[in-house]
C-alpha cells in the first residue's frame, strides 16, 4: 500500500513512512471509505505519531526518554504490540499532553478523538482487536470560544487597502471570503468551470458539492480578475484553476493564500489580532446572520451538516446585544440612595386621595 494518501499529488504532504502500518492502513481508510480531506488524514496522522512516539518513550520503554522524536522508529510497531494499549496506557498519554501541550483542552479533546477513530476501525472494520481502549473515555466538551470576525467597517477597510502586484487576482479572492464564507480549501480548488451563472459549485468536506449564489460584488470582482488571468503571459491553456500564481500561472496553493491575506490584513491596519482566512469565513457568516438571514439558510452557504453549529453565530448576536445595552451611556451610572424627605406639609398627602375621596392639589 502507498505511503502517500494523495498518490497523483504527493507533494502535499511527505511520505508516511514513520508510522506503524496498521496506522498507514487507517489513514487509507479514512480517505477512500470516509472520504476525509487530505489536511484532515494528515492531522490524523500527526496525531497518532504522537502517540505512539509517547508509548516507545514512555510506556514500552523501548528508547531512552531523551531520545529525540524524529529518531524514534514506529515502522516496527505490530498489531500485536498495539493490543497491549490498555485504558490506562491512554490515560496516561492524555495526562502526558495536558503537561506538554500549550493548547489545553482543545488539543486534548482532538487527540483523544485521533485515538477513538483509530481503534474503533481496528475493532469494527478490520477486526483485529477485540476491545477498543478508548472506549467510554470522555473529556467533556471543551468550552468554544466565539469565533473572531471583522465588522462591516472594517471589511470594507480591507478591502479598500489591499496592496498586491496581482490586483485583480486577491481583490477577488478576499471579496469571495467575505461574501460567501468559504472554507480556504474550498477557494483554492475552484475552477473555471463551476461557475454557472450567478452561482458557483463548491467542493466541500467529504467532497460534497453546494452551489453557493454570487452577489454583485462577487461577480464584478470576478470579471475584474477573469480579465487579468487571460492576459497573464505564463497561463498554460489547460489550466482550470481560477486562482493562478501571475509568475507561473499554476493553481495557488492553500499555503500561498493564507500568506496574501496575511498581506492585505497587515495593508489595512487589520494585522496582529488572529485573523486568517478562516477568520473572514466567520465574519461573512457573522455580517449575514446580522443582516437578517435565516439559520437554515445559512447553514446551507456555509456547508454545515448540522444547524447546532451553524447556531454558534446566534451566540455573537446575543453578544453584541448585551454590548449594545453596556454602551448606553447610563451604563455606569451608580446606585442612588434616596435622598431624606422634606418633613410633610400640614395638608400634604404624597400625591394620595384625600380622605373625602377628592384628589389632592
Amino acid at each position: 500500500m502507498s505511503s502517500y494518501i494523495d498518490v497523483v499529488h504527493p507533494d502535499r504532504h511527505a511520505p508516511y513512512l514513520d508510522i506503524p502500518n496498521d496506522v498507514v492502513e487507517y489513514l487509507h481508510y479514512l480517505d477512500f471509505v470516509k472520504m476525509r480531506s487530505p489536511r484532515t488524514i494528515n492531522a490524523y496522522y500527526l496525531d497518532l505519531r504522537g502517540f505512539f512516539r509517547f508509548m516507545m518513550a514512555m510506556q514500552w520503554s523501548c528508547v531512552p526518554r531523551d531520545t529525540p522524536l524524529e529518531e524514534i522508529n514506529l515502522k516496527d510497531i505490530s498489531t500485536e504490540d498495539i493490543k497491549m494499549i490498555t485504558k490506562r496506557d491512554i490515560f496516561s498519554y492524555l495526562d502526558y499532553v495536558r503537561s506538554t501541550d500549550a493548547n489545553g483542552g482543545k488539543a486534548r479533546a482532538r487527540k483523544l478523538s485521533a485515538l477513538k477513530g483509530f481503534f474503533s476501525y481496528l475493532v469494527t472494520q478490520v477486526n483485529k482487536l477485540q476491545e477498543n481502549p478508548t472506549e467510554g473515555i470522555s473529556l467533556g466538551s471543551p468550552k468554544k470560544a466565539l469565533p473572531k470576525y471583522l465588522t462591516a467597517a472594517e471589511s470594507i477597510d480591507l478591502l479598500k487597502n489591499i496592496q498586491s502586484d496581482f490586483y485583480e487576482r486577491d481583490f477577488c479572492m478576499i471579496t469571495l471570503f467575505l461574501n460567501c464564507g468559504m472554507r480556504l480549501t474550498e477557494l483554492v480548488t475552484i475552477n473555471m468551470g463551476d461557475f454557472k451563472q450567478d452561482t458557483i459549485r463548491i467542493t466541500g468536506k467529504g467532497n460534497k458539492e453546494r452551489l453557493v449564489y454570487l452577489n454583485d460584488a462577487c461577480l464584478e470582482a470576478l470579471d475584474h480578475y477573469k480579465k487579468a488571468r487571460a492576459a497573464l503571459p505564463n497561463l498554460p491553456a489547460d489550466e482550470r484553476a481560477l486562482f493562478v500564481s501571475k509568475r507561473t500561472g499554476k493553481r495557488l496553493t492553500a499555503r500561498r493564500v493564507e500568506q496574501i491575506v496575511a498581506r492585505c490584513l497587515q495593508s489595512a491596519g487589520l494585522s496582529g489580532r488572529g485573523f486568517s482566512p478562516h477568520k473572514l469565513r466567520h465574519t461573512a457568516a457573522t455580517l449575514m446572520y446580522q443582516g437578517g438571514v435565516d439559520m437554515l439558510a445559512l447553514k446551507e452557504i456555509l456547508g454545515h451538516e448540522s444547524v447546532s453549529t451553524t447556531q454558534i453565530y446566534t451566540h455573537i448576536n446575543r453578544e453584541q446585544l448585551k454590548k449594545a445595552v453596556a454602551a448606553s451611556p447610563l451604563a455606569t451610572q451608580k446606585y442612588v440612595e434616596q435622598k431624606p424627605s422634606a418633613p410633610d406639609a400640614p395638608d400634604s398627602h404624597d400625591g394620595e386621595d384625600s380622605p373625602d375621596g377628592s384628589e389632592s392639589r
